[in-house]
């Protein structure tokens, strides 16, 4: 059994502690607060170890959330840990990995540079296997990876154009973000996969949650028919080509179909793809493609682990952990 301990428990970390506590071969530690707030008793009421800084254990003690230490005992305590703190907080945390020789994954906040590895399971999870520390790239970048992979082994990708509808959530605007070309995207889906050749990403926020969409033109070195594609990418375990008789049009009826099929938290671990929307000309495929911002980087995080640990090659982690988490089954 691996040792997994997940500092931090927002919108990721809550949902990679879920995946590890579900895997077979895997023990969640704990999790670590800052405050002992209600995701904190979210953790607890759920039977998982919190770890809290030591000055605030009085108040986590008061809540009825007792600590189990520190986040360096958490750490210690640990074979690998997933950082799923803030943005730019992995960074300052990696010499505390270092210094207790233990193995850390890194989400798509923090920079390339934090890792020896950028990292998409279905893409090059044997550049992962036996390394110290492994960037799991962002949701956006993750969904990209899956589709372009299998595109890439059957027919090669001369250049990809993105639009990245990204859902923002706050203030009710449109906006361009960034503004500059290109977004990170395209850089962060080069590090895994340099066989794209030439990718221009476009994003821009809209009001709206958890659903990103993306609309992909993809120059191929082949000229395959659309119900080629289809067929090639329905072939994917992460990847979910929607049949058009379930008439679903938005991120808002993916929320509901995730929750009539049983998946916590509303997890859609899968790229949702319109089917309807896969079309050629000549060379040329286009699709539309829904990501859940909350949950597709969550397997990836399982496989990255078996992957540093050594424990499994792609084939096995991908079809464990699809099993446990229920992939496929939507």
């Amino acid at each position: 059994m691996l040792r997994i301990g997940v500092n931090g428990y927002g919108t990721i970390g809550k949902r990679v502690a879920d995946a590890v506590a579900e895997m077979p071969d895997m023990e969640l530690v704990g999790v670590s607060k800052s405050r002992p707030n209600h995701t904190a008793d979210a953790a607890r009421r759920r039977g998982y170890a919190v770890y809290a800084p030591e000055e605030r254990h009085d108040d986590f003690e008061a809540a009825s959330i007792p600590a189990a230490g520190v986040v360096e005992d958490l750490i210690a305590d640990s074979e690998i840990v997933v950082d799923a703190t803030p943005a730019g907080m992995g960074a300052q945390y990696r010499p505390v990995y270092a210094e207790h020789d233990t193995p850390a994954i890194f989400q798509g906040g923090e920079s390339a540079e934090v890792a020896e590895t950028s990292f998409t399971a279905p893409a090059n999870y044997e550049e992962a296997i036996g390394q110290q520390y492994v960037r799991i790239v962002s949701c956006n970048t993750t969904g990209l990876n899956r589709t372009f992979a299998p595109l890439i082994e059957a027919y090669g990708i001369e250049r990809a154009d993105v639009t990245l509808v990204r859902c923002r959530g706050d203030h009710a605007v449109i906006k361009p973000d960034p503004t500059t070309l290109p977004s990170h995207h395209g850089p962060d889906a080069l590090e895994v996969l340099p066989e794209i050749g030439e990718i221009q990403t476009m994003g821009m926020k809209v009001p709206t949650i958890r659903h990103h969409v993306h609309s992909l033109t993809v120059t191929l070195n082949d000229s395959p028919d659309a119900a080629a594609v289809r067929d090639l990418l329905s072939e994917q375990s992460r990847i979910h080509v929607i049949p058009e008789q379930l008439g679903i049009e938005s991120g808002w009826d993916l929320q509901e179909y995730a929750l009539d099929r049983g998946r916590d938290r509303m997890n859609l671990y899968e790229n949702q793809i319109w089917g309807e929307s896969i079309t050629t000309n000549d060379e040329h495929l286009s699709l539309f493609q829904s990501i859940h911002r909350e949950s597709d980087v969550v397997p990836e995080n399982v496989d990255a682990i078996r992957a540093i640990a050594g424990t499994a090659d792609a084939a096995e982690s991908i079809e464990r952990t699809n099993e446990a988490l229920g992939i496929d089954t939507v």
